[in-house]
């Protein structure tokens, strides 16, 4: 079977196809390789695919432009499709609104259409976010909660994904699952993330801000979990027989929580990088940041009863990999 990966010199789409081609699946994996965060990180994490793995090929293209979209997957019949690609980051949302429509709304609908119009997509999973809970206080957050509340346009562009996915598997019975993943980590991980940032500070003996005055709780899931849901929900086809599923949908469309399905500390997580670091950090209290809520905490019954799925990896284990994978990565050790 052939797999296409949007986003595939992303941190999870880099570990979902290093995870199909281990398997010995065939993998097209797509990106635009934008400058949100570093370009030389995303080439490095194709390279690192390309030099370990046959059977993947590389389309550098910006799935948000339909022709070249269509243009590029010509000769390709992917029977699966993981669009894990977008405009990711709940801040920079504030700050560049346009980027995240572009991405996240005409790069859905494109993703949409090329997979109902072709005559060999049999299951499309796509990336939806924890973010869609918005200021929810329910925890943990269940797919049954309400999501019409988002406090950030990151948020409000996954749940319109979510929407636009209900309609087509409507109308199309394109079989689709939607994921709403929480706060992933581990290595080859996203520079704009808390754990970089802070594990970066303290090795270079700067201060980190430590936002909401340090009362915050994350469902931190490792990067290895978090990709075992996604195959999971790649090798089972959500069914199109008018019964409910996950999320509410009678279409063949489901939505799951994918998280560790434990809430921890943010002190906690930043003790365990001075440990695996060495080193104590200077911690300066900051408010809440704008879009940013309190505590996420993930209720993964319905992926767990439907599929199995079981996360394995607490934050204990996760975050001195990630340490270990960054400083190796950057030659400190």
């Amino acid at each position: 079977m052939t797999y296409l990966v949007t986003g595939a010199a992303g941190f999870i789409g880099y570990h979902l196809s290093d995870r199909l081609l281990s398997r010995g699946e065939t993998v097209v994996g797509i990106d635009n390789v934008n400058d949100y965060y570093s370009t030389k990180l995303k080439r490095d994490r194709i390279a690192d695919l390309q030099r370990r793995h046959n059977g993947f090929t590389f389309l550098e293209v910006d799935f948000a432009d339909q022709d070249a979209l269509t243009e590029a997957l010509k000769g390709h019949k992917p029977t699966h499709v993981a669009h894990l690609g977008a405009q990711a980051g709940v801040r920079y949302s504030i700050e560049n609104p346009h980027a995240y429509v572009q991405s996240n709304l005409v790069g859905h609908i494109n993703l949409l259409e090329y997979c109902r119009h072709s005559d060999s997509v049999e299951n499309l999973v796509y990336a939806s976010s924890s973010s869609v809970y918005g200021s929810n206080t329910n925890l943990p957050f269940s797919v049954d909660d309400r999501v019409d509340r988002p406090i950030s346009l990151y948020a409000a562009t996954k749940k319109a994904d979510e929407l636009m996915s209900e309609t087509y598997s409507h109308l199309y019975r394109l079989p689709q699952t939607g994921l709403r993943f929480f706060t992933v980590y581990g290595p080859w991980g996203r520079p704009d993330m808390a754990m970089w940032l802070f594990t970066k500070a303290i090795l270079e003996g700067r201060p980190i801000n430590v936002f909401g005055e340090g009362n915050m709780q994350r469902d931190f899931t490792y990067i290895d979990d978090i990709v075992s849901g996604v195959v999971a929900c790649l090798d089972n086809t959500p069914p199109d027989d008018g019964q409910p599923k996950a999320g509410g949908s009678v279409n063949p469309h489901r939505l799951y929580n994918i998280g560790n399905h434990r809430s921890e500390e943010l002190g906690h997580m930043i003790s365990l990088i001075e440990k695996a670091v060495g080193k104590e950090a200077e911690k300066i209290m900051m408010p809440m940041q704008p879009g940013d809520v309190r505590a996420t905490y993930a209720d993964i019954d319905a992926i767990s009863g439907d599929l199995g799925y079981e996360p394995t990896t607490t934050i204990d284990e996760g975050v001195p990999r990630f340490v270990d994978w960054y400083m190796r990565y950057h030659g400190l050790r």
